[in-house]
């Protein structure tokens, strides 16, 4: 099919210009300029705005408007010719099209959107993915969120980013709204700049919580942009040294962008980031997020920082006011950064897509992202030669190399010979999981950005880190993350440390994504500044991925969002050393889902259904149980917690009171690092 045959999805000319119709636009404009774009049609409703352009035809048609037009109109009128669809949505009705998508912000930031537009996506990109002949994105995080929620392949989504050439043709001499404002307010003083809607993931409301220490600084807040009615608005509190522009034109843009300290981007998550190649293009610093499609675009070009710590967006600001020189520097950077990224270069990757759907166009490469402070936790107790073994297997192969390693034990002698490890710090404090763990959050260093607990008998994948990592960068609203278990050796009678590690170098990663999903402690990881003052409750005395559950429970509560990828994986071993009876762990089955429901990190029906399947299995197998498996202690403890239960007694910590029998055959559950029924996998 030559590409001169080809329409384009022209309704982005009757909406409000906003970046994905910038983008839009830009693209249309850098295709017109092309000889292989002869021939070819833009298909708009009869309200469309004109669009100047030389070989492209614009072409009004259609009684109706909006997506009404676009879903039954549009295919009709595009008839034979492959549709090229530029702003989210397409006809779903057409099946020989191209459709960039870009981002996954309906998925990864719903509160941000409002309830009719979250209905209409959640329907219609799915639909969109499966039927069309190529989907696009403008960056690879973007791509990488796409392959997460929706039923494409991350190798099936072409790259094609926003261009910056845009930007050098504004004319700040027109500007008439942006210093009339800024005259304003008097004396001039510094300012920072901030672009965006009000949207609850543009986050801007960090730069209103910096706006005092900046007032100190003498520097103003500036921000420029308008709302829009897909959006759910944040009402930002008023601060004497903010200025909110509302819309404004382009030139002036140009205006505050030529004069600004620096651009300040704070978003939570962004399909790319027009604003900061813009800014770059015009020699204005930048400071944004270290996370989703940021630091990709901004390369080594800006100063990156957590959107969850306003400490640091203070010091880079204060950096930049002090020294012209880094100013300068970031000035020369961006303006460097940004000739990776080219609407012509844009347009001729749709153009080779329009002539061969499957080809692999060429775009940016993917930066590295500076690098994350991990901090990695095993809890232990009693078994120093598995969680030697175990944790030197993990230093010795991750890809990402963790700044801690932290055993928390109960005496040094649970961590064998890792004592003389120079990567490892031992802690000691007190007995129990929940207990344990906390003692080593004490000691994680502020700034660390994620931490990972790891049972002391599970062996991970070398990328599961890594894995984590980008998962937590591409997704900032993540609080929670846990990997895939290939095997677990609690369900039987356990899997050896070397079984375990070729079973690990013989796995593959898989790419699944599922949320909600609690995370099982054998292997998760948390952002750290989502946990603040929360700790695991030391009164869930018996590890039992209830523990997990009562933590993560926690975080949700706040608004973060628990996932599961299959990228990070490994086996646990499900070691039957060091354990108590069968007893104990019974009472916990019953008592801790009631404890659970009264603190509100549990639901009735989930605890119904955790205590019934952990009784029925109980009372079901006693008679011919499972050898490694104390199902009768685990029933007779199950009959303690219910009479208990009964008589309001709701005290989780009683299971380590009970006495344990002097002997027995079935060495069942043990106090720190293992489960007491089936994982959520």
């Amino acid at each position: 099919m030559a590409a001169s045959t080809f329409a384009i999805n022209g309704r982005f000319l009757t909406q409000d210009m906003t970046g994905v119709q910038r983008y839009a636009r830009n693209v249309v404009k850098a295709m017109d300029e092309s000889v292989a774009s002869d021939g070819s049609t833009i298909l708009v409703p009869a309200n469309a705005s004109e669009l100047q352009l030389q070989r492209i035809r614009l072409k009004k048609a259609g009684q109706l408007t909006g997506h009404a037009w676009e879903q039954t109109e549009l295919a009709c009128l595009s008839g034979t010719h492959r549709l090229l669809n530029l702003c989210n949505t397409a006809p779903v009705a057409k099946a020989d099209q191209i459709v960039c998508i870009h981002d996954a912000n309906i998925f990864a930031a719903p509160q941000s959107y409002s309830r009719s537009f979250r209905v209409l996506y959640h329907n219609l990109q799915p639909l969109l993915v499966r039927r069309s002949i190529r989907i696009a994105s403008v960056s690879h995080a973007a791509a990488r969120q796409l392959a997460r929620h929706l039923p494409i392949r991350l190798s099936d989504i072409a790259v094609l980013p926003n261009g910056h050439e845009h930007a050098l043709h504004w004319d700040p001499s027109l500007a008439k709204l942006a210093p009339d404002l800024l005259a304003s307010r008097g004396t001039p003083r510094p300012f920072v700049l901030a672009l965006g809607s009000r949207a609850l993931h543009k986050n801007l409301s960090l730069l209103i919580e910096i706006a005092p220490e900046l007032e100190d600084m003498n520097l103003d807040i500036v921000i420029a942009g308008g709302g829009d009615g897909i959006f759910a608005t944040q009402t930002l509190p008023r601060q004497p040294n903010v200025l909110l522009l509302g819309r404004v034109t382009d030139h002036d843009l140009a205006h505050l962008m030529d004069r600004a300290l620096c651009l300040a981007f704070p978003s939570l998550t962004e399909g790319f980031g027009l604003p900061i190649v813009e800014a770059m293009a015009r020699s204005c610093p930048v400071v944004a997020s270290h996370c989703a499609s940021m630091p990709e675009v901004c390369g080594d070009a800006a100063l990156v920082a957590s959107p969850f710590e306003p400490g640091e967006w203070i010091a880079h600001i204060r950096s930049l006011q002090s020294s012209q020189q880094l100013r300068e520097d970031l000035a020369g950077r961006g303006r460097e950064q940004v000739r990776q990224f080219s609407w012509e270069r844009t347009a001729k990757g749709y153009l080779e897509l329009i002539d061969n759907p499957g080809a692999e166009v060429k775009c940016h490469a993917a930066a590295n992202a500076n690098s994350p402070r991990v901090s990695v936790i095993f809890a232990t107790r009693g078994r120093p030669d598995i969680v030697a073994a175990t944790v030197r297997h993990f230093l010795a192969t991750q890809s990402l190399k963790p700044e801690a390693v932290l055993i928390s034990c109960v005496d040094p002698s649970d961590a064998g010979d890792l004592a003389e490890h120079p990567d490892v710090t031992i802690i000691t404090g007190p007995p129990g999981l929940a207990a344990q763990r906390n003692s080593a959050l004490r000691h994680v260093q502020p700034g660390t950005e994620v931490v990972a607990f790891f049972d002391d008998d599970f062996v991970a994948d070398g990328n599961w880190l890594a894995s984590a990592v980008q998962a937590f960068r591409d997704e900032s609203q993540v609080a929670a993350f846990t990997g895939g278990v290939l095997a677990d050796g609690i369900k039987g009678p356990g899997i050896s440390f070397r079984d375990a590690v070729q079973l690990v170098a013989a796995g593959q990663p898989e790419a699944t994504w599922l949320e909600p999903f609690s995370p099982y402690g054998c292997n998760m990881a948390f952002r750290f500044s989502s946990i603040g003052n929360v700790r695991f409750d030391e009164r869930l005395v018996l590890y039992g991925w209830l523990e997990d559950r009562d933590f993560a429970a926690t975080l949700a509560k706040r608004g973060g969002r628990l996932v599961k990828s299959g990228l990070a994986f490994g086996v646990h071993m499900g070691v039957k050393s060091g354990r108590v009876s069968g007893e104990r762990l019974g009472y916990s089955q019953i008592i801790n889902p009631i404890y659970m429901m009264k603190k509100g990190t549990m639901s009735l029906p989930k605890v119904i259904g955790q205590i019934f399947r952990n009784a029925a299995s109980n009372f079901g197998r006693a008679v011919w149980p499972e050898p490694f498996i104390d199902r009768r202690g685990r029933a007779k403890g199950n009959l303690l917690a219910a009479l208990d239960a009964l008589r309001g007694r709701l005290e989780p910590e009683r299971a380590a009171a009970i006495a344990a029998p002097t002997t027995h055959n079935h060495l069942d559950d043990r106090s720190t690092n293992d489960v007491q029924q089936t994982p959520p996998y």
